[in-house]
């Protein structure tokens, strides 16, 4: 590394876990790396917050990567930092499809899956077994470090060393549904299989079986499987975050809470520097920077740039689907509303005729016995349901459309929890109002832009933008939402900055 790479100066913008990951991996290969974020705790969606002696998650619950040869393992190797204290969970979810007392159960032992299914979903094993084998192929070929989508010589260079015979095999159905998938093993009729895969698809993919590509299916239905697998955190999903904050700051960089950037500054589609308010003394200033990482939604990106933002770009991201919001109740209970057993995450589905959200479905994590979520004889629940960003910034009586949403889940969770005045200790909701207030996400969305055809993967958006020198990480780039997700794109931001500065 030249000598000139240790004072090249980098802005961070947003401390959530894809800019930390992107920030302390900067800082460690010899950038002068500083951080900002609005918020006053680091970890975006995946930070927490305390009420009456209860950690609250506030919106990530579940980590996947921190196996040997997982992304988060990979990363806090690099960093020479700890992995953080985390158990499996198993099953990674238990499904409860409308009127049915006993759930599906997604286990982590592959052989028990199988089981499972087979009881579950019979004649549906050939459907299973081409995703296990997409699954394998696509884990293999990111493990290698493809750049997806390639936007130059390098990106596609990288791409091209990932692919091997195996990875030529998913090819045929690059442009391929789960939902036409289904039809095509003549499962398309069977309704409880097609429920199941909805629910989850939704919480990975934001979108249902019908949209989401096969492609992205295969891995995000794969993952809780061993020797993946997926992981509930000792303490909380903020010790995720403070651990790379502690490797961002042992390599010199610079952590910036509550310091807002408001423009990117651009001339002659180069990078100059930030616009930034301090929020405690509104000081204003300009940031130089030579690269610009932007861990932001791809609206908020675009409107960061402002009239620099390129037409074509702007137009993309314009007509984009809508993207959904959360709706989110936090409760601090007695150990005693919780049914002996009770899996760590549990999705609920009420009623088969309406919506996968706005309360019809839950999705639900549980805290653990001395996990450090909740004192001694008592527990957390947090229950998220998906919604319509709009009517929440239209809705002319806010706080009485919150209270009736938050009386709803509560009814909701009692079929299945003990919920009384006597077992619920704390109670307060999250909308997308919230989200958009705390994280600063354009209408308070959550996700990502969805993994249909043409948005997922290769047809996404990319972490080289149109504007030289400024990149983007988050969950609006490949391979999509969750914290592995975004620090897959962070590191493949890092790889692309260094070598655009060789």
């Amino acid at each position: 590394m030249s000598k000139s790479q240790y004072h090249q100066p980098i802005v961070v913008i947003g401390a959530g876990i894809g800019g930390l990951t992107a920030g302390a991996l900067l800082a460690r290969r010899g950038y002068r790396v500083k951080v900002f974020d609005q918020a006053w705790v680091p970890g975006g969606c995946a930070s927490t917050f305390k009420r009456h002696g209860f950690t609250f998650d506030v919106g990530a619950t579940q980590v996947a990567g921190l196996e040997p040869g997982g992304i988060h393992y990979r990363i806090f190797q690099e960093l020479g930092v700890e992995i953080p204290e985390a158990t499996h969970c198993d099953p990674a979810c238990a499904v409860f499809l409308p009127g049915e007392t006993k759930p599906i159960s997604v286990w982590r032992d592959s052989d028990q899956w199988r089981a499972e299914r087979e009881k579950q979903f019979p004649g549906s094993e050939g459907f299973w077994q081409l995703l296990a084998n997409l699954f394998r192929y696509n884990w293999c070929f990111q493990s290698r470090d493809p750049v997806i989508p390639p936007r130059s010589l390098w990106d596609g260079w990288q791409l091209l060393q990932a692919v091997r015979s195996d990875t030529l095999l998913t090819v045929p159905h690059l442009f391929t549904t789960v939902g036409q998938l289904l039809r095509l093993t003549g499962l398309g009729n069977q309704r409880r299989l097609k429920t199941f895969l909805d629910l989850q698809l939704k919480l990975y993919s934001q979108v249902n079986a019908d949209q989401t590509a096969l492609l992205y299916a295969a891995t995000a239905l794969g993952v809780s499987q061993a020797p993946q697998g997926l992981f509930h955190l000792h303490g909380s999903m903020q010790v995720l975050s403070d651990h790379i904050v502690e490797a961002l700051k042992k390599y010199g960089g610079e952590l910036h809470m509550g310091h807002s950037v408001d423009q990117i500054q651009v001339q002659n589609q180069q990078i100059l520097g930030v616009s930034i308010h301090q929020q405690k003394t509104g000081k204003v200033w300009t940031e130089p920077a030579d690269h610009v990482v932007a861990n932001v939604t791809v609206q908020n990106l675009v409107h960061l740039l402002g009239e620099n933002a390129p037409r074509r770009y702007q137009q993309r991201v314009k007509n984009l689907p809508p993207s959904s919001g959360a709706f989110v109740i936090y409760l601090g209970v007695e150990a005693a509303a919780i049914p002996d057993n009770c899996p760590p995450h549990l999705q609920f589905l009420y009623d088969y005729d309406g919506p996968i959200g706005e309360n019809n479905s839950l999705f639900v994590s549980v805290s653990r016995p001395g996990d450090g979520r909740a004192p001694e004889g008592k527990a957390t629940i947090i229950a998220s349901s998906f919604t319509d960003p709009k009517l929440w910034e239209v809705a002319e009586d806010y706080e009485g459309l919150k209270q009736q949403y938050m009386e709803d889940a509560i009814t909701r969770l009692s079929q299945y929890f003990h919920l009384t005045s006597d077992t619920i200790i704390h109670q307060e909701a999250a909308t997308p109002r919230t989200f958009a207030h705390f994280t600063g996400r354009s209408q308070g969305i959550v996700g990502g832009i969805g993994q249909r055809l043409s948005t997922f993967g290769p047809f996404g958006f990319a972490t080289r933008t149109p504007i030289k020198q400024l990149w983007l990480v988050g969950d609006s780039t490949h391979p999509g939402e969750g914290t592995a997700g975004v620090s897959y794109s962070a590191l493949t931001a890092v790889n692309q900055l260094m070598a655009m500065d060789h």
